[in-house]
């Protein structure tokens, strides 16, 4: 049976969590479940942390921060207030104030000075678009370009201009802490501009000795600039199209979101697709034919992951969104072909490097039907991973979170289990075990890469040979 390379990541809410919900959509196909903190306490995360590891230990779990952003301080009138086109709005600094129709706060203390006049001011994902046309020493004063509703703790986005936001607010530490705790492996850092913010969250996890890793959100242009140092300082990316499509032109979107995909592949770093995906399923029960394209196009540029957020976060059908992803992916994965000439850069296990290269070449010109490798810290799994092999690849791992951060890279399927005493005993016990399974049958060729000198070495051999050979 043809298993699904891409990774689907599940938006959970502390609203529907219960172990049964997340079952299923496991079983439907999700792999990873993300908890977006700006919706959720540590207690209600908590809850769901819980529920997930009642269903599988296999399943990562990833926490977004909110990262260095800027929204409106709250209101009195929840309903906001209205605004025609040309009216003028005015902006003041204090955090601590609330919002109204005559002085708009925000919970950054420096907007009025850092925003120049003559540029826009995006108000809730694009929603309000306002231009800047004066400024005092205390107030900002700006005009609508567009009727609409101005309400209060709407993001604001302010498209090329550079705000010095702290990377990490507090409320961004204690859930990075709260992560490193209870065994979390992944942090989403939101609007990541440079290596600095993740410089910032990484001594967090370092002071914490936790293996949590950083998945960098890009969200504004300087992300974009700033990407191969980015990629530098963390785990893996997640293009988040909702904000980049707000604080960059939509028709460069496409295009930024395959460049970062092939500078991704070339790193070895896991790469997210992320915002709206199936959007329409939130509400009804079958996508757009363009959100369709949508998710097929991200699985033929090979995103290791895609990603639903109010779809199964609060969507009326998050069962069939899960199911309707799987089915696209399953479908386009078959068309595609491995990438036998991709020149991976930073590489770091040299040995490893070559043998996952020369064993995804191998399955272009022997019958091989499987891989399988075993991998201290992941690093050949994701090695074999930026190959992209059309056949399935099993990895054996030492520790459950070395399994589960494999659980966001393409095309591998992990497990765990105490360490062998010999190469020849992990690769009878395994492939016994894999056989006993039905992942392939005793005839089948099987190519088997491992290494028998520790994490820092990686692998150092290759055998390829039927499974019957390898039991005997």
């Amino acid at each position: 049976m043809y298993k699904k390379k891409t990774k689907i990541i599940c938006t959970i809410s502390d609203k529907r969590c219960d172990a049964g919900f997340i079952r299923s959509l496991y079983e439907a196909g999700m792999n990873v479940v993300r908890i977006n903190s700006a919706h959720t306490t540590l207690e209600s995360s908590m809850e769901i942390v819980n529920n997930v590891r009642k269903v599988s230990d296999r399943i990562a779990i990833l926490i977004d921060t909110k990262g260095p952003e800027i929204r409106i301080t709250e209101m009195d009138n929840l309903d906001g207030f209205k605004v025609e086109k040309g009216d003028t709005i005015t902006f003041a600094d204090g955090v601590d104030l609330v919002s109204s129709k005559e002085l708009l706060y925000t919970n950054y203390s420096n907007l009025v000075s850092e925003v120049p006049i003559g540029v826009k001011i995006l108000i809730d994902d694009g929603e309000i678009s306002l231009t800047t046309v004066g400024k005092s020493i205390d107030k900002l004063i700006c005009k609508a370009d567009n009727n609409g509703i101005i309400k209060g703790k709407k993001s604001i986005n302010i498209p090329n201009v550079k705000i010095m936001l702290p990377s990490v607010s507090e409320k961004d530490k204690n859930f990075i802490i709260w992560a490193t705790d209870n065994n979390l492996d992944f942090v989403a850092h939101s609007f990541v501009r440079n290596k600095s913010d993740l410089m910032a969250v990484q001594k967090i996890i370092d002071d914490k000795k936790s293996h949590l890793k950083i998945i960098a959100k890009i969200e504004n242009q300087e992300g974009v600039n700033n990407i191969d140092e980015i990629l530098s300082h963390c785990y893996g990316i997640m293009v988040a199209r909702g904000d980049l499509g707000v604080e960059i032109e939509y028709q460069k979107i496409p295009i930024i979101q395959n460049k970062i995909i092939d500078k991704c592949h070339r790193r070895k770093k896991p790469v997210i697709i992320a915002t709206q995906m199936l959007h329409t399923m939130i509400e009804h029960p079958r996508p757009t034919r363009a959100e369709v394209t949508d998710v097929a196009n991200a699985v033929l540029q090979s995103a290791d992951a895609i990603m639903l957020s109010g779809e199964t976060a609060g969507g009326a059908y998050p069962l069939e969104a899960v199911q309707t992803m799987t089915k696209i992916a399953l479908e386009i994965e078959q068309h595609q072909t491995p990438f036998y000439n991709i020149e991976l850069q930073n590489v770091t296990a040299p040995i490893a490097a070559v043998l996952a290269k020369c064993m995804v070449d191998a399955t272009s010109k022997l019958p091989i039907k499987a891989i399988v490798l075993d991998t201290l810290s992941g690093r050949t799994g994701r090695y074999i991973s930026a190959f992209r092999p059309n056949v399935p690849v099993y990895a054996k791992c030492y520790q459950d979170y070395v399994m589960r951060e494999l659980a966001l890279s393409y095309g591998i399927n992990a497990f765990c289990s105490d360490p062998y005493d010999s190469k020849e005993d992990f690769i009878k016990t395994e492939v016994k075990a894999l056989l006993k399974d039905k992942c392939f049958n005793r005839n089948d060729t099987i190519g088997i890469i491992a290494g028998s000198f520790g994490t820092s070495i990686g692998a150092t051999y290759m055998e390829i040979s039927t499974a019957l050979n390898m039991i005997m």
